[in-house]
C-alpha cells in the first residue's frame, strides 16, 4: 500500500460494465520526501512518482492523502464479485505524522 495526493479526476467514455457509476481519480504517489512536502505545504515537486488512475468510493477529492492499495489487492475488496481494477482507495487519510 503507499499514499497518494489526489491531482485530478478521470472520465471514462467507455467502460468494463461492472464498473458503471465508479469514480475514478488521478493520483500521484509519494516518497517519504513528497509526503513531508505535502503535509508541510510546500512545492509539489521532489517525491512524487507517475500519476495512476484510482477506482474510488470513498469520496475522496482534490489534494487530499489517500491510501492506495494495488494490483490484486485492489480488486480484493470486491470478492467474490470480480472488477478489473488496479489501483484502489483503501482510505483518505485525515492527518500523516512522521517520526524521526
Amino acid at each position: 500500500m503507499r499514499i497518494a495526493e489526489i491531482i485530478g479526476r478521470c472520465t471514462l467514455s467507455v467502460c468494463h460494465p461492472s464498473l458503471r457509476g465508479a469514480k475514478w481519480l488521478i493520483g500521484v504517489p509519494l516518497t517519504q520526501a513528497g509526503i513531508q512536502n505535502s503535509v508541510a505545504g510546500k512545492s509539489k515537486g521532489a517525491g512524487r512518482n507517475e500519476a495512476l488512475v484510482i477506482y474510488d468510493d470513498l469520496g475522496a477529492g482534490s489534494d487530499d492523502l489517500i491510501a492506495v492499495s494495488e494490483g490484486a489487492e485492489a480488486a480484493a475488496p470486491f470478492a467474490p464479485n470480480l472488477k478489473p481494477i488496479d489501483a484502489y482507495a483503501a482510505a483518505i487519510l485525515d492527518r500523516v505524522e512522521i517520526n524521526g
